[in-house]
C-alpha cells in the first residue's frame, strides 16, 4: 500500500449541498428555507414554551396551592426502625453523626423520632426532634434523649 492508493471507505464521504447558487441548481431562490421571516435568518431560536401564538400551557393552567417558605422537613425514623438500625450498624448512640457516617441521612438532614413500633435497647439519642410518646418509650426502656439544634 502506498500513499497514492489511500482513499476513504465507500460511502463515508459525500459532497456538500451547494445551496443558493442560482435557480438552475434547483436549490436557489429561498435556498430551501421556505419563505420570508425570522426562521430563515441566521441565529433564530424560538422562545421556550412558545406554542405558535396559542396560549402557552403555563398561562392556560391556573395557579394552585402554596409553598410554605418556613416549612421544616424532617427525616423520620420510627422506634421499630431505630431498633433494627441499632442492631444492623451496632450503634452505641443514635446521633446525627452516626447516621451520616452509615449513609442513612445526608449532612443537612434534620432527624425526628416517632413512636411507631417498640424499642427494647437502652440507647442514647441525639436528634433534632422527637414525639412525646417516643420520648416516653425510650426513657421507659432505659435510654436518654438529647435535642440537638
Amino acid at each position: 500500500m502506498k500513499l497514492h492508493n489511500l482513499k476513504p471507505a465507500e460511502g463515508s464521504t459525500h459532497s456538500e449541498k451547494r445551496l443558493g447558487r442560482g435557480e438552475a441548481s434547483g436549490k436557489g431562490g429561498t435556498s430551501t428555507k421556505g419563505n420570508k421571516g425570522q426562521q430563515q435568518r441566521a441565529g433564530y431560536a424560538s422562545k421556550m414554551a412558545h406554542e405558535g401564538g396559542q396560549m402557552p400551557i403555563q398561562r392556560r393552567v391556573p395557579k394552585r396551592g402554596f409553598k410554605n417558605p418556613h416549612r421544616v422537613s424532617y427525616k423520620v425514623f420510627n422506634l421499630g426502625q431505630v431498633e433494627q438500625l441499632v442492631e444492623k450498624y451496632e450503634l452505641k448512640e443514635f446521633s446525627l453523626e452516626n447516621l451520616y457516617i452509615n449513609g442513612l441521612i445526608s449532612q443537612t438532614d434534620l432527624v425526628k423520632i416517632l413512636s411507631v413500633g417498640e424499642i427494647t435497647s437502652s440507647i442514647a439519642f441525639k436528634v433534632n426532634a422527637i414525639s412525646a410518646k417516643a420520648k416516653a418509650a425510650i426513657e421507659a426502656a432505659g435510654g436518654t434523649v438529647e435535642i440537638v439544634k
